[in-house]
């Protein structure tokens, strides 16, 4: 009886050890491979529903306002098709983003700093500068029950700030990251650790994007203490083209299990 018992405690113990990012798939350049003939293929609200299928624990939009992948239609379609969590990306400056975000109430906004016509996302919120902006919105997203997640840079003094904006989240900018991590895998880690640190110090949860894949996901996982999640759409479906869709959300999902 005593070996039984011991038995259950420490397989307890072991699945206490091990803990899961949850992967949230980006699913624009599915809608920008669409959007390059016209028409609905690939179909993308059926790709959606496949990544949760595959095991995706969400699934995530960065619409712009050129409506160049994501169109707003989209987003709409999309909410009310989803079981898994939804998060959409953008920057809350576009008026009409915020009112798409109100309307839709997703699980999750990720406030995204872009300039207009940018081609893809390559900086942080000053969190500092931009103090009283940022309260005032997140205020906003907050009071309609949507969880706030808030764009930086892995600094220290940037993470501080964006905690007394009332944000929940953070998702830390990785392309800093994927660019050294091939070479010096321990100083392109470094400030992304001091980041994590900080942003629990303030109670503050962590999520990461950009330029994660499946070579650098799984040691910024395990060195990262408390990440809940990341967003990742071109390796993912990138790797889909040689993989498939579903091995390749496995394999991505496989990188996220850690121990911490």
């Amino acid at each position: 009886m005593k070996f039984g018992l011991f038995s259950v405690h420490r397989v307890t113990f072991v699945k206490q050890m091990i803990t899961s990012t949850k992967l949230s798939v980006n699913i624009n350049k599915i809608a920008t491979l669409r959007n390059s003939r016209g028409g609905n293929n690939p179909d993308l609200l059926k790709v959606a529903a496949d990544c949760e299928r595959f095991g995706a624990e969400g699934i995530t939009v960065h619409p712009r306002p050129d409506e160049r992948h994501i169109r707003y239609d989209d987003v709409r379609a999309l909410s009310g098709m989803l079981t898994t969590e939804f998060n959409i990306e953008g920057n809350p400056k576009e008026d009409k983003f915020v009112q798409l975000v109100l309307d839709v109430k997703p699980a999750q906004v990720t406030l995204v700093p872009d300039n207009p016509g940018q081609l893809t996302s390559n900086h942080g919120w000053d969190t500092i500068k931009e103090q009283n902006y940022l309260r005032s919105i997140v205020a906003t997203f907050k009071e309609a029950g949507i969880r706030v997640s808030i764009f930086t840079d892995p600094d220290t003094e940037i993470i501080a700030a964006a905690a007394t904006t009332g944000t929940d989240r953070i998702e830390l900018y990785t392309e800093n990251y994927a660019r050294m991590y091939t070479t010096h895998p321990q100083a392109a880690i470094a400030p992304y650790v001091a980041a994590a640190t900080t942003a629990m110090q303030h109670g503050l949860g962590i999520n990461a994007g950009h330029d994660l894949d499946r070579d650098n996901l799984g040691y910024f996982a395990s060195n990262i203490n408390g990440l809940l999640e990341v967003s990742i759409g071109h390796a993912l479906i990138s790797d889909a083209l040689y993989y498939g869709l579903e091995n390749t959300i496995q394999i991505y999902k496989r990188a996220l299990v850690t121990h911490n």
